[in-house]
């Protein structure tokens, strides 16, 4: 115990010193990212991509269907698939939110299962996307080591992808791992399912329908709706629809579309449609997101994103 409270204290000075600016900061390890937050966030949608989250100080909890789900010093985050939710956060500049995320890359998982010796458990039923697990000693100490070798260059390009190495080892062995497992392995449901929310989010504009994409999966349109809705809590449509309009959303904040150009760009046909269904999500209408995001943005690095 003595020693996980001495890892906690030294995640949270490690972020402190490499997540120096507001916002989120690319490191030098390639899909390592660090993130100082030092105002409240109220419970907002966003699109989280696949990677692990570990917080060195803070809280946040993030709202999927009907779960919810806490990460804070004491436990971490898993994404295998793309997925919106809504998260929230408390900070303040005296007390910030500081955490660090690891990109994760299916290349990376099949090579690390090839690599191991030991069978891990199978993973016999669908599994979400999303869990929080407790930040052992072990994983935490892998992330020290990620976040020192983050402050020079050399060690970071020597040593950086060597350790994330290590932290998706460290979750694959996890019992939250297994969604990760399957991931890697090309005939389950599951990365049936983590193929076709990669061709969405690739070109959201398409012209997706439910049987298109059930075909894609390779599974009948039924259980194609079902075992989807399993792993993102989300029927297909809705899926789609909450992609193209974070999608919109960022193309409006970052790339100066206006809500007629940004509509068409995600695949919406109809402009007053688009803007009914961006208020009814977000609560504001498109124009007043703009204005809204770009005050924000202003001096601050960020990606659009809000772990």
């Amino acid at each position: 115990m003595d020693g996980q409270n001495e890892n906690r204290k030294r995640l949270a000075r490690l972020l402190n010193e490499v997540a120096v600016q507001e916002g989120i900061q690319q490191t030098p390890v390639e899909g390592v990212r660090a993130a100082r937050h030092s105002e409240p966030r109220p419970r907002t949608p966003v699109i989280y991509e696949p990677m692990i989250v570990v917080i060195g100080q803070g809280c946040k909890r993030g709202y999927l269907g009907d779960e919810v789900y806490v990460y804070d010093p004491f436990n971490y985050l898993v994404l295998s698939v793309p997925l919106p939710v809504e998260c929230e956060w408390e900070a303040s500049p005296e007390e910030p939110l500081l955490l660090v995320t690891i990109g994760v890359e299916p290349t990376m998982l099949g090579e690390i299962l090839l690599e191991m010796d030991e069978n891990l458990l199978p993973v016999d039923r669908m599994l979400r996307g999303i869990s929080t697990a407790p930040l052992g000693e072990e994983l935490s100490g892998a992330v020290i080591r990620l976040l020192e070798c983050l402050k020079c260059p050399l060690d970071s390009r020597m040593l950086g992808r060597q350790t994330v190495r290590e932290i998706v080892y460290r979750v694959l062995c996890s019992d939250q791992g297994g969604s990760l497992r399957v991931l890697a392995s090309r005939d389950e449901h599951f990365t049936r399912i983590a193929r076709v929310l990669k061709d969405i989010h690739t070109d959201c504009a398409k012209p997706f329908s439910v049987e298109s994409m059930a075909r894609r999966a390779g599974m009948s349109v039924a259980a194609f709706h079902q075992n989807f809705k399993i792993v993102t809590a989300s029927s297909p449509l809705q899926y789609l629809k909450r992609i193209r309009l974070d999608r919109a959303k960022r193309l409006m904040a970052h790339d100066g579309y206006n809500a007629s150009t940004a509509a068409r760009a995600v695949g919406y046909e109809s402009p007053s449609q688009f803007s009914r269904e961006f208020k009814r999500l977000f609560g504001v209408t498109p124009l007043e997101d703009v204005e809204q995001t770009r005050g924000r943005l202003v001096g601050v690095q960020d990606s659009g994103q809000l772990w």
